[in-house]
């Protein structure tokens, strides 16, 4: 039975890690990422697996892409792919071969009672079902199972402290080294892959956590190991600097830290793009003057205590001491500087020596060397050992009596200067000051940075003093011109605009010198299908520049390969049109202040107060009067509001003439008061309209916004090629934005623009819609009155000055951008350069006289009036006659009949 259980068990539990597996593999959640910029328009999730990319947008249903190419993959990926699948295969295969071995019987008493139930021998009496207990045992077992199973395969404990420690029995040995987590705290910091050089394969066994970090934070990390058999190590930094490879990480001794940084040197690595972290206690010491303008970022650990007063009379003394000794071969260290082995060396001798003062009761006798006979006092004095502290070289020694290890003391986290080198001689002590003490790092509390990158005691502009800086830009209206000048012009003076312009003003507040150059291709950066860049972004990337100060736009897909300043000038996306033809008023534009509807209504107004008027006119008794008042007591009454009056009296309240009818029952009074404030208002808002719509010229244009472009496509529109705008319809989830990217990526060759400039001489010739940046379109309607902004923004964005990934100038730039903000000079250059001369205004009069153009309906109107007027009497007098000859000739028949008879 236990067997059967175990083999149930197995096949369980490879089962689920078969679906595992397989659900793993085919799952693309392996990486996620989530973003809000200032770009985006809704919240965009990201997930990368082995197979496919996905993106999901809030309330959007999720898209996946799979990969294009293997080959085209990472290293990594394609072998997460392979090991994945052969997980799968043979988890399968194993399971199969388990299914074919077992017994298949979990539980006897489960299985009588099932064989029972089923038997169609027994009565329904004694047939039974599984009971609560069965149940229990059998999540009690899984329990039990999930419990060996964590014992099994729980990991020992790893060494906690920062020793390498060698201690057989009697002996104690104890070298400071860097703990793992100041390492990892080091590493977490940085903002790209990490490279981790070791000197030998030992190297990556120290740094066995580190190596570990990719597994649980989102870094990345490639190992690489300096030449064994040469010296030489020019190739392996040749491929980390093709690599990109700016975060370096050495793992070796201070001599071969020495040859290694002038290999960097040669090979023009040594920028402020570059940061080393040497794991030696002993780069302090290192000659570094060959690096004093450099701009390099160096980090490293100091153990030794060199603001000690103690330990400088001892380093002095040392150094004395060094310089009379006879030369030695080069080791890359400064003359007479104490190492750490040295320092280590010292304090422990002083231990022992301490130790000795205080055991002077113990005695040692002779010892013999074929005999391994241990010394009787030797505990004892190990325990004096223990006992012992005292404030050495490398700090306060303090000994762990369980274990005889060094504990709290402290790592000095030391950076090289960015101005360079100093030396300072105070008294009779030299100590090497070439290092900014940035942290302290201690075995109990961990790392404890007390200084960010930047001083804050040291101006901004100390780092970028006396550089000469590469600035890549494009040539785009108002931001970069060539200079109009009789004389030839070379260098800077060649450009004119709003960027040089702000790249003075950053100059004059940083101190550095710029030299300026147009892009190669002419393009601003956008990324291909293979996830190559070009234009300026790539420029960067390729650290061809080091800014890039141009109408870039800050984007989420630039910020992941290079990095931006705080906007200069915020803008958004818009549409630049050719302006309507106006329309002059018509005739008939007397009609206009009010809609064909508001006329029709007031119409059917009209006619429903007349009708009401002459129903209560008839049912009301006041309205009711005697025709003959010489004779009251005739029965005869007559009402003045007929048909044909009542409507005679809306028509004329209306037209603000009044009538001869006057209400006299309060019933019909309450009408008429109605209708005249009706049509008091009426009248009231048709004057106020009327001056307007007969003087105004009116502007109809085929698109009011992005909305109506979508849903047409008369009018072509399209974007400049490999810019942001394109990108942002592009990468855009939104259904109008898509359908506009759909229309414009089946057009490519007549949409797309190669720049500005062929744009807006498509917008002037032919029937064309240009969407770009509305600074831009601000700046070109200033100048063409014939084009115009059609709609509002499409989105949100800023320009910024592009630097590359870990670029130091970054922070420095924005602070200058933030102070010119603040003293308005970034809004007196855009004045400056968007002030033009303005559309000439059309001559007016100081009364404008309107013409038959504007009036001329109501001419039509009184004369279609009059005409109908005529008309009407001539037919008024037909049917006049008519009557008055129909009633002649009854008159006449019956005067003949009279006579007759």
């Amino acid at each position: 039975m236990l067997q059967g259980i175990s083999e149930i068990a197995a096949v369980c539990v490879g089962l689920i890690g078969l679906i595992g597996a397989a659900t793993t593999t085919g799952l693309p959640m392996w990486k996620v990422t989530a973003f809000i910029g200032e770009n985006i328009i809704v919240m965009e999730t990201r997930w990368e697996g082995l197979w496919m990319n996905c993106y999901r947008q809030a309330n959007i249903r999720m898209q996946c892409k799979v990969y294009d190419s293997l080959l085209f993959l990472p290293p990594e990926l394609q072998a997460a792919r392979g090991l994945m699948c052969c997980s799968v295969a043979l988890s399968g295969l194993g399971l199969l071969a388990a299914l074919g071995g077992m017994r298949c019987i979990s539980c006897f008493q489960g299985h009588v009672i099932i064989t029972d139930f089923y038997n169609p021998l027994l009565i329904d009496a004694q047939r039974r079902e599984l009971g609560e207990a069965l149940y229990i045992g059998w999540v009690t077992g899984a329990f039990l199972f999930a419990s060996a199973m964590l014992f099994l395969c729980r990991r020992l404990p790893s060494d906690k402290g920062s020793f390498d420690v060698y201690h057989p029995a009697n002996l104690l040995s104890y070298k400071p080294r860097p703990n793992k987590s100041t390492l990892m705290s080091a590493v977490l910091q940085v903002e790209g892959p990490v490279c981790l050089v070791s000197e030998d394969a030992t190297g990556l066994i120290r740094l066995q956590e580190l190596i570990k970090a990719p597994s649980r934070y989102s870094i990345k990390i490639k190992i690489r190991q300096l030449p064994t058999g040469s010296k030489d190590a020019r190739p392996l930094l040749k491929e980390m600097k093709k690599g990109k490879e700016f975060y370096v990480i050495f793992d070796c001794s201070y001599q071969t830290s020495a040859d290694v940084l002038k290999q960097i040197l040669s090979m023009g690595m040594m920028t402020e793009y570059y940061h080393f972290f040497f794991t030696t206690l002993d780069l302090f010491a290192l000659d570094l003057e060959p690096y004093r303008y450099s701009g390099v970022n160096m980090t490293g650990f100091r153990l030794l205590n060199i603001d000690s007063p103690q330990v400088a009379s001892v380093v002095e003394r040392w150094a004395m001491e060094r310089l009379q000794a006879p030369s030695k071969a080069e080791t890359g260290m400064m003359e007479g500087m104490m190492t750490t082995e040295a320092a280590l060396m010292y304090d422990a001798v002083y231990m022992v020596a301490a130790a000795s003062q205080r055991a002077s009761q113990i005695t040692v006798s002779s010892l013999q060397c074929h005999r391994h006979k241990p010394w009787r006092f030797g505990s004892r004095f190990m325990n004096m050992l223990k006992d012992a502290q005292w404030n050495g070289l490398t700090g306060q020694i303090i000994i762990n009596k369980t274990d005889g290890l060094r504990k709290e003391f402290d790592l000095d986290v030391i950076s090289l200067k960015e101005d360079g080198l100093e030396k300072t001689i105070a008294g009779n002590n030299r100590l090497n000051k070439v290092w900014k003490k940035i942290g302290v790092w201690n075995s109990q509390t961990g790392l404890n940075l007390t200084e960010n990158n930047k001083d804050s005691s040291t101006n901004v502009t100390d780092s970028m003093a006396n550089r000469t800086l590469i600035v890549t830009t494009i040539l785009e209206n108002p931001y970069v011109m060539y200079k109009k000048s009789d004389k030839p012009l070379y260098g800077n003076d060649r450009f004119e605009g709003y960027c040089l312009d702000l790249l003075k003003e950053l100059s004059n507040i940083l101190g550095f010198s710029y030299e300026v150059k147009l892009v190669s291709d002419g393009k601003y950066g956008a990324q291909n299908d293979k996830g190559e860049w070009n234009g300026m972004v790539r420029e960067l990337i390729d650290h061809v520049a080091d800014l890039a100060v141009a109408p870039l736009t800050i984007t989420y897909v630039r910020e992941k390969v290079i990095d931006f300043s705080k906007p200069f000038m915020t803008l958004g996306i818009s549409i630049l049109y050719h302006k309507p033809n106006g329309t002059n008023p018509g005739v008939f534009s007397f009609l206009n202040p009010l809609s064909p509807d508001i006329w029709m209504y007031v119409l059917l107004a009209c006619l429903g107060v007349s009708c009401v008027l002459f129903v209560i006119a008839r049912f009301t008794p006041y309205e009711w009067y005697n025709p003959h008042p010489c004779n009251p007591d005739s029965d005869v009454v007559e009402n003045n509001f007929t048909l044909i009056n009542s409507v005679w009296f809306g028509v004329g309240a209306l037209m603000q003439q009044g009538s001869e009818l006057m209400p006299k029952a309060l019933s019909t009074r309450i009408v008429g008061g109605i209708w005249w404030f009706f049509t008091l208002i009426i009248i009231s808002s048709y004057t106020a309209n009327l001056a307007a719509f007969l003087t105004v010229e009116r502007m109809d244009s085929p698109i009011d916004s992005a909305d109506d472009l979508a849903k047409q496509t008369k009018i072509e529109y399209g974007a400049v090629r490999d810019g942001s705008t394109m990108t942002f319809f592009k990468k855009s989830k939104i259904s109008t934005y898509e359908k506009m990217w759909a229309f414009m990526s089946s057009r490519k060759n007549t949409a797309l623009v190669k720049n500005n400039r062929e744009g807006i001489q498509r917008v002037l010739t032919t029937d064309y819609a240009l969407l770009m940046e509305s600074t831009s379109i601000e700046y070109i309607s200033q100048r063409n009155c014939n084009l115009t902004q059609i709609g509002g923004l499409i989105d949100s964005k800023g320009y910024g000055v592009g630097t590359p990934i870990g670029s130091p100038y970054r922070d420095k730039v924005t602070i200058a951008i933030l102070q010119l903000q603040e003293e308005g000079k970034l809004h007196m250059m855009k004045e400056k350069w968007w002030r033009g001369n303005g559309c000439p205004e059309e001559d007016s009069k100081e009364a404008s006289a309107l013409g038959v153009e504007n009036i001329g309906g109501i001419f039509i109107v009184l004369a279609a009036g009059l005409v109908l007027s005529v008309f009407v009497a001539i037919g008024e007098f037909i049917y006049k006659s008519r009557k008055n000859l129909d009633i002649e000739e009854v008159s006449v028949g019956q005067c003949e009949w009279h006579n007759k008879y």
